[in-house]
């Protein structure tokens, strides 16, 4: 069994989120990423499209302040219904 690999905060954290390409998606994810680490400046948003445009991964770049965080991050998220994957 391997070790988890530990995070030294605060540090550079790519945030992935997945879910169909619509408004209300983008302004979910970026609305509760905001909520946990404050405004966001465009450069730390990317955005990929699947092939079909049917759905879209968003990537915010993030600076993670600490676990605990992210966790309630990781979470708000999962219980979104708009998101599908957060990774």
């Amino acid at each position: 069994m391997t070790d988890s690999p530990t995070l030294d905060f605060p540090c550079a954290f790519p945030l992935k989120v997945m879910g169909r390409d619509s408004a209300q998606f983008r302004t979910a994810a970026r609305a509760i990423v905001e909520r946990h680490i404050g405004a966001l400046p465009d450069t730390g948003v990317s955005l990929r499209a699947s092939s079909e445009g049917t759905f879209l991964a968003i990537t915010f770049t993030i600076t993670a302040a600490s676990r605990a965080q992210l966790d309630a991050l990781y979470e708000e998220l999962s219980n979104c219904p708009e998101i599908l994957v957060a990774l």
